[in-house]
């Protein structure tokens, strides 16, 4: 899954309003941002499939440290841990710990069974929606959709910044999901993993966002 991992950030904002959008962004993707600096140190590996079947490009041959459902737990605490450390912020803690979670859950829906439970586990789940495409992108694009009309209704903008850059990386979100269903495998797992670092910066297009919208009070 991809715009839907973004869908549920946008979401959260509703829950608590005082982590940034970037942070939550941050959250609901650490598991992916972790995996491409793994692939580039040799610590996981990823098979890429001669052809293009939409969802099912890259075999996910050993992924542990990120995508295990024991690492994901262990993460999840983390990031929560380290962000009341930091803002002394309990409820806020709870909503991006469940963030970080709801990434295995979410990839748990969509991958074939790769998901291993935990490190040296060989036995390895997933229900396998990415076996359908029309359902994964039905699935996905609603998830995306409602959590960014979540955060649109509950936020408003400060500036003219605010409303751009929110329309702009919606749409950036939208076009990079139609040109990866199209695009050719990457050429080589170095190539695929550099792409992957790229998310820092829609991590930091999300902080610039949120500096440039105000949440609503409620009447």
């Amino acid at each position: 899954m991809f715009i839907g991992h973004f869908g549920v950030g946008f979401a959260a904002k509703r829950v608590d309003s005082r982590p940034s959008l970037g942070t939550m962004f941050l959250a609901a993707q650490l598991l992916d941002v972790l995996w491409p600096v793994f692939l580039l140190l040799g610590i996981e590996r990823v098979r890429i499939a001669p052809v293009n079947d939409a969802f099912l490009t890259l075999h996910f041959t050993y992924y542990p440290f990120s995508h295990s459902l024991l690492a994901s737990i262990v993460w999840s605490l983390l990031f929560a841990f380290a962000y009341y450390l930091i803002r002394k912020n309990m409820r806020g803690s709870i909503v991006l710990g469940l963030l970080v979670f709801s990434h295995w859950i979410l990839d748990f829906l969509t991958h074939i069974p790769d998901l291993p439970l935990y490190p040296g586990s060989e036995v390895k789940v997933g229900l396998g929606m990415w076996n359908s495409t029309v359902l994964t992108i039905v699935v996905e694009g609603f998830i995306f959709v409602a959590g960014a009309w979540i955060y649109i209704a509950s936020t408003k903008s400060k500036n003219l910044r605010g409303k751009l850059a929110l329309w702009g990386l919606l749409l950036f979100l939208g076009l990079a999901y139609a040109s990866d269903l199209m695009s050719p495998p990457p050429p080589s797992t170095e190539a695929l993993a550099i792409v992957g670092i790229f998310m820092w910066l829609l991590v930091a297009w999300a902080y610039w966002i949120d500096r440039n919208r105000i949440t609503k009070v409620s009447s």
